[in-house]
């Protein structure tokens, strides 16, 4: 029980000291969090080799509420999924830690960042271990409130506060239809347990609920569907899937370690990890999983698409991340929830790989983000270059790369799930063709090609140098597991071991004209391909690129601006809210309740001032008034008595 319950509880520990102290660390704060991460993280890599023999466990910590027949409490489920995914969470932010100390070197927000950062820890490890909905959704709040803290951990930069803004209101909009899900869960099974809700699934397989409609009046929907549905909503915001994924690549003005830690590799995965989490659920909601396959497939072909021309390093490996966890989706609608968590790992080490290592050619730079202002750095940093290049491959699914393994993976399973599948396997082709020329577009223009850093327009002079030990010790690493996780998860058992809770679904060798090989195959030609064009256009001098620019402006504008996506949102929403703001302002505010409250104001006011004419403070006048009143008293009493 307590080594379980170390794994959360040390990086607590970091952020507590860490976060209460920090002014008085000035700088020092990774001599606490740092070595209480890597407790973690050994903790849970021991953990994790034992769970392939020791079955798996709920460490009960504490009741919380319990009110009739609502029982929740902070419980501790270590199963393999879980194992699998702390092992990757503490990895990657031990490896975090690690390059932040060179990085950040010098901020004046250094240990407040380093508290910010244990606290995700935690938060993320507590997602993963969660037995129930609520549990899950407290830690689900939590990792969102720390990506808006180190978004905007530069708070002085406005980009960095709209950014954070704009990522906490997405992610509530997903988060709004995670909550109802809950409830409608808990209406309907009486539990928002685990272990209670997936053996009571079948037992409200036809069970339906009438919803309202503006065009049929109302409809029946089957529980499960709507229930799978809403907590999909969640994950939608949470994993920037389509259309809930603008926020994503805005998240880049945070400083690269989150970019790496939050945003490639644990906590845009948690919706993959929560359809996974609630397989039996998915697997009883057919209607829902076609929902999920779509979104994923879209998600995946349209971020694609986007990285294509994209200026800005960071936002290129964004909308990169956007498009895998598109691949990871579908493939779950597919019911390939291992497949889909097997890429989730080791998308981990190459895309937290290229995330650090585009920190590293920034680092390099002085802060330069824009590819165009880049070109000959291979010479400069040699060791980050390499690095890179690994994984790029990986992100290609060149073998024997990782990327390879799992995303081979994803796609012959949904080649055999019969017509359906194979076309969401054509978009899944088609993205991983587009995924090979983004990838080496960047890896071209950063470190081929003619030197264009130097003080062009910039007002100071470029010396690029290789990051610090702190920095590149981690970009190998991560270049060590590029390289061989896809191999050792399906040679050494992980798959297998994933399958024990997550098996894959029955595919259909027969179901179309290619067999297992031949998709392997076309799978490694497209990567190839995708790389060669990249060549053909950045890496030599070519006219290519700006010739289809011109000659295919609809296109080539569509990719930059992202699909108009935020100016979409901008006018459907942000425009309209003001609208309706200063219409309620101007008209309803201001003309009719001040209009009402000044109006009873000014009317006592000239009421006051026109009675004030007949005080003149002269006594005949005075007298006067008081024999007109007696007489008109007098004229008044005869005429009514003759009457």
């Amino acid at each position: 029980m307590m080594p379980i319950l170390l794994i959360p509880l040390l990086p607590l520990v970091g952020f507590l000291i860490v976060g209460i102290f920090w002014p008085y660390f000035k700088g020092k704060g990774h001599y606490i969090a740092l070595p209480l991460v890597i407790g973690s993280w050994a903790i849970a890599t021991m953990e994790f080799f034992k769970s392939f023999t020791d079955p798996p466990q709920i460490t009960f910590v504490y009741d919380w509420i319990r009110s009739g027949h609502l029982d929740i409490g902070i419980s501790l489920q270590y199963d393999h999924l879980a194992a699998i995914m702390l092992f990757m969470v503490t990895t990657v932010a031990m490896l975090v830690h690690l390059y932040t100390v060179g990085y950040m070197h010098g901020d004046s927000g250094y240990d407040r960042f380093f508290s910010y950062i244990s606290l995700f820890t935690f938060s993320m490890i507590m997602l993963v271990l969660s037995d129930n909905l609520v549990e899950m959704f407290i830690f689900w709040e939590a990792v969102g409130l720390c990506s808006y803290l180190l978004i905007v951990h530069w708070y002085e930069r406005r980009p960095s506060w709209l950014a954070a803004n704009k990522a906490f209101i997405m992610n509530r909009v997903g988060d709004f239809g995670f909550l109802l899900g809950i409830f409608l869960t808990y209406t309907v099974f009486g539990s928002v347990r685990f272990a209670d809700i997936f053996p009571a699934v079948s037992a409200h397989l036809h069970q339906t609920v009438n919803i309202a409609s503006a065009f049929n009046g109302s409809v029946n929907i089957p529980v499960l569907d709507l229930i799978a549905l809403l907590l999909f909503l969640g994950a939608v915001g949470k994993s920037a899937q389509i259309p809930l994924h603008p926020w994503l690549p805005d998240a880049m003005e945070g400083p690269t370690p989150i970019s790496a830690l939050i945003h490639a590799a644990t906590m845009v995965t948690a919706g993959v990890f929560m359809i996974a989490r609630m397989n039996p659920l998915y697997n009883a909601a057919p209607m829902a999983l076609h929902v999920v396959a779509w979104t994923g497939a879209l998600t995946a072909i349209v971020a694609a698409t986007i990285a294509l021309t994209q200026p800005d390093i960071k936002k290129i490996i964004a909308y990169s991340t956007m498009s895998q966890l598109g691949y990871m989706v579908m493939v779950c609608g597919l019911g390939g929830y291992g497949a889909g968590i097997f890429h989730l790992l080791t998308h981990g080490a190459f895309k937290a790989l290229l995330f650090l290592g585009a920190g590293s050619v920034i680092h390099s730079l002085s802060g330069e983000q824009d590819v165009f202002r880049m070109g000959g750095l291979r010479k400069y940093v040699g060791l980050t270059f390499v690095t890179m290049l690994i994984g790029s491959l990986a992100l290609s699914g060149i073998p024997p790369f990782a990327g390879y393994y799992s995303k081979d993976l994803i796609l012959v399973t949904a080649y055999q799930q019969g017509p359906f599948g194979q076309m969401l396997w054509l978009i899944g082709v088609l993205t991983a063709v587009l995924t090979a020329f983004y990838s080496f577009r960047l890896l071209f223009l950063v470190f081929w090609g003619k030197e264009r850093f130097h003080s062009e327009g910039s007002g100071h002079a470029v010396h690029p140098h290789e990051s610090p030990l702190t920095m590149t010790i981690p970009l190998v690493l991560l270049s060590i597991a590029a390289i061989v996780a896809g191999w050792a998860g399906e040679h050494y058992g992980v798959l297998e071991y994933l399958a024990q809770e997550l098996p894959l679904p029955k595919g259909n060798p027969a179901a179309g004209s290619l067999s297992e090989d031949a998709l392997k195959g076309l799978s490694i030609a497209v990567g190839v391909f995708g790389i060669f064009v990249a060549w053909a256009f950045y890496g030599r001098a070519s006219t290519i690129p700006a010739t289809l620019a011109k000659g295919f402006p609809f296109f080539y504008k569509i990719s930059l601006f992202k699909w108009y996506f935020d100016e979409l949102y901008d006018l459907v929403f942000v425009r309209t809210s003001f609208l309706i703001g200063r219409l309620f302002w101007q008209e309803l505010d201001k003309g009719v309740i001040d209009g009402i409250v000044n109006g009873v104001a000014a009317f006592f006011r000239n009421s006051g001032l026109g009675l004030r004419r007949y005080q003149t403070g002269q006594l005949q006048n005075y007298a006067m008034v008081m024999a007109i009143g007696v007489f008109g008293l007098v004229a008044f009493y005869l005429v009514f008595n003759r009457l």
